[in-house]
């Protein structure tokens, strides 16, 4: 079994552009799928639960081969988020794996819902999700409780470099997609070598025409107050009581609303719940300074997210989906946005049918 492990992950370090490629393609799929035959639906979450699944093993596999390389230097600097992320889940083996956990629930948790409305009762099916609901709830808080700061998404470092930037495997033995023989040619002239009596394109700074000032040449490339930060300090501790209880009521959000589902859900009730929380943990909430970029950039995110609350209860019944439709409606007798209309067509009922088409 090992030595199978050990053949994909030369496979993959060989041949990652390709997967790469690949994993975006069939990606694309997926959004096209729904409504095109039986159980379309379901084969396109299935489709994308498995390359989420996949992604983050590659991810896994593909940071432990820059770290390990050191003479691999990427072309951007690496994001924050996954500077924090990478280094909680390097100091902390609980941290790693509730993230990881929560991460795979989240890439599963519609594929799993659309198992159980084929095969159980629609009592079952809510019990289940309560189910997952609180094993999320679980896991944040021990991240939370691990890490004493505001909880980032997703909580595990996410791939942000070129995989054609990787340099090649020295291992001979190494299986790839179309094994190649050596050459006994000599290695070829670059391409920048080619021709030497072509001069370079001036520089954008001493080139006469150029509108570009040195201040506006320099503001980009200098150090920012977050870059020379420590990775475990990008995010601060929470310091009060007030920041605690913003903190818990954000994490309990999806597990009050959807218990408020199983026991109502024709009235306002569970909506009107969710949203009072999520106002509520938005305004308790502390205010970041300018220098807490990560943090900030997390709240905005958040505040963005709230914008799934039109594709809920009684907002999307009476609002959401009756301008949806006539959008739809319109679109389909267009002879260019017919495609679109009938895109959107197919994914309307979904949301009615899956609760966590919708949740955040």
């Amino acid at each position: 079994m090992s030595s199978s492990i050990a053949r994909y992950e030369a496979f993959l370090i060989n041949n990652v552009s390709t997967i790469s490629s690949l994993e975006s393609s069939l990606r694309s799929i997926t959004w096209l799928l729904p409504g095109r035959f039986k159980d379309a639906e379901l084969a396109s979450e299935a489709l994308s639960a498995l390359l989420n699944v996949m992604s983050m093993y590659h991810d896994t596999l593909l940071a432990r081969r820059t770290q390990g390389d050191s003479k691999y230097r990427p072309l951007i600097p690496t994001s924050l988020h996954t500077r924090f992320t990478r280094a909680w889940s390097e100091k902390n083996e609980r941290y790693k794996w509730a993230a990881r956990a929560l991460q795979l629930i989240k890439f599963t948790e519609l594929f799993v819902e659309m198992g159980l409305r084929r095969k159980v009762s629609l009592k079952v099916r809510w019990r289940s999700i309560l189910l997952l609901e609180v094993i999320k709830s679980i896991l944040r808080f021990v991240l939370l409780g691990i890490t004493r700061k505001p909880l980032l998404s997703p909580p595990i470092p996410e791939r942000d470099f070129d995989p054609e930037s990787l340099p090649p495997s020295s291992s001979a033995s190494s299986p790839t997609l179309a094994p190649s023989s050596p050459s006994d040619s000599p290695p070829s002239t670059p391409e920048h070598l080619l021709n030497n009596h072509t001069p370079l394109p001036p520089h954008p700074l001493l080139a006469s025409q150029s509108e570009l000032s040195v201040e506006e040449y320099l503001l980009p490339k200098a150090m920012t107050t977050a870059s020379m930060k420590p990775s475990l300090s990008l995010v601060n501790t929470l310091s009060s009581p007030q920041d605690w209880l913003a903190e818990s009521i954000y994490i309990l959000r999806p597990l009050v609303y959807v218990s408020l589902l199983i026991s109502d859900r024709r009235s306002n009730r569970p909506l009107i719940t969710a949203l009072v929380m999520e106002v509520l943990s938005r305004n308790l909430r502390r205010t970041p300074p300018p220098s807490a970029a990560l943090e900030r950039t997390e709240y905005a995110r958040r505040d963005r997210d709230m914008l799934w609350y039109l594709f809920r209860g009684s907002i999307w019944e009476s609002y959401t989906r009756p301008k949806l439709e006539a959008l739809a409606t319109q679109a389909s007798r267009a002879p260019l946005f017919g495609i679109f209309g009938a895109f959107m067509q197919d994914w309307i009922p979904l949301i009615d049918e899956y609760y966590y088409y919708t949740a955040s």
